[in-house]
């Protein structure tokens, strides 16, 4: 067992503990005041210089050690979800509807065990930011922090995230160069049309039927505009019309998500949606307004960052507890825009893969402590390389 593991198994129990407070305490987006104070409190009084309040609940915490000049970024996210717990635990939520559905607390309580030791026995030269980050899940925290200053009051030159994923064994470290997480785009369709009788529908401009065609003409840009080589969706989640079988209504709504792995086909899936909408909307005489909103861009993940933090994790836990190059997922991270600004790096470790275990976003989810000392001795291992 590498040194590393060996240190932070002693140092777990603390911040399960934290952990499992922070999972009692859930707060949404731009909502996690009690969080950032309690993170706050104790790198303080761990010797960090404290920065709070940039994207309202962020905190940025700073420890210089040496002559060096390289800079270095951790960033953990800190908020929950809008669901209703349900998976029994002592640690339950306390608060009805909020949970930590994601494993966000265990990312925090990972990167905070890694603060105490390198403060207390960490051997680096340089200067090290910590970016505990609000609002991952909404309203997007990291564009926030950034058009706040982040990387001009905290400049780094590299950063790195790391994200539990349920699925794979307990403690395996994924990497991936290129492009690693798809953009996510939201589209609403408003269309409006003249209502009327359902008996005698020529007096009428049936929004529902124009909505019906447009539900079926999107399915074809992935089909026939995409590069079969390339990744992309086009998901119609939502449409609402009318409430009445013998009423034709005026107004139609469809939402849409749109995700791609790459900048090319994200910008062509816009101008298929717009153009398809538009000419299907003509052609049954209906008025379309088309709100197309760019959420979180393609997360990249860049070359020479990528393979450092895969060594580092061979180092840690063995090559065969790796993989060195996993799959693209057509989810979406909010630390693609961080990754926009800095040359860095987004991994996963593995929450399990047995029986009982259930995908993030689930009412039944919890994060997997034993990831506590795995996680937060990867983060120190990583800082004191990356600041030899």
């Amino acid at each position: 067992m590498h040194s590393m593991l060996s240190c932070f198994a002693a140092l777990a129990p603390e911040f399960i503990a934290l952990r499992r407070d922070l999972h009692q305490h859930p707060e949404l987006g731009l909502a996690e005041h009690r969080t950032a104070g309690v993170l706050a409190e104790r790198l303080r009084a761990w010797g960090y210089d404290v920065h709070e309040g940039l994207a309202q609940t962020g905190v940025v915490a700073t420890l210089t050690r040496g002559t060096g000049r390289k800079r270095l970024g951790l960033r953990a996210d800190m908020d929950a979800l809008p669901i209703q717990e349900a998976t029994g635990h002592p640690w339950q939520s306390r608060h009805d509807g909020v949970m930590h559905a994601c494993g966000h607390d265990g990312h925090t309580a990972m990167l905070m065990a890694a603060a105490r030791y390198l403060a207390e026995d960490g051997q680096f030269d340089g200067t090290l930011h910590l970016i505990f980050q609000p609002a991952e899940e909404h309203p997007g925290g990291a564009r926030i922090m950034i058009d706040e200053g982040l990387f001009t009051r905290f400049p780094c030159d590299a950063v790195f995230a790391m994200h539990n994923m349920p699925g794979i064994p307990v403690g395996h470290l994924v990497f991936r160069e290129g492009p690693t997480m798809a953009s996510s785009d939201d589209v609403t369709i408003l269309l409006t049309g003249v209502g009327g009788h359902g008996a005698m529908p020529h007096r009428a401009v049936d929004c529902v039927v124009a909505a019906s065609s447009i539900v079926m003409a999107l399915q074809t840009i992935v089909s026939r505009n995409v590069d079969p080589q390339q990744t992309a969706v086009v998901t119609v989640g939502a449409i609402s019309a009318g409430h009445a079988n013998n009423v034709i209504p005026d107004s139609a709504r469809l939402e849409v998500s749109v995700r791609a792995l790459d900048r090319g086909v994200r910008d062509l899936l816009e101008t298929r949606i717009r153009a398809l909408v538009e000419a299907q909307a003509q052609s049954y005489c209906v008025q379309a307004d088309i709100r197309y909103k760019r959420d979180y861009p393609v997360l990249v993940n860049s070359p020479a960052e990528t393979a450092f933090a895969r060594a580092v994790g061979e180092e840690l836990v063995g090559a065969d507890r790796v993989t060195p190059q996993g799959p693209a997922m057509t989810g979406s991270e909010d630390f693609a825009v961080m990754l926009e600004h800095c040359p860095g790096s987004y991994l996963l470790i593995g929450n399990g893969d047995g029986d009982g275990g259930c995908m993030v976003h689930n009412p039944g989810y919890d994060f997997n402590d034993t990831n506590i000392a795995i996680g937060a001795a990867y983060w120190a291992l990583l800082a004191e390389r990356y600041l030899a």
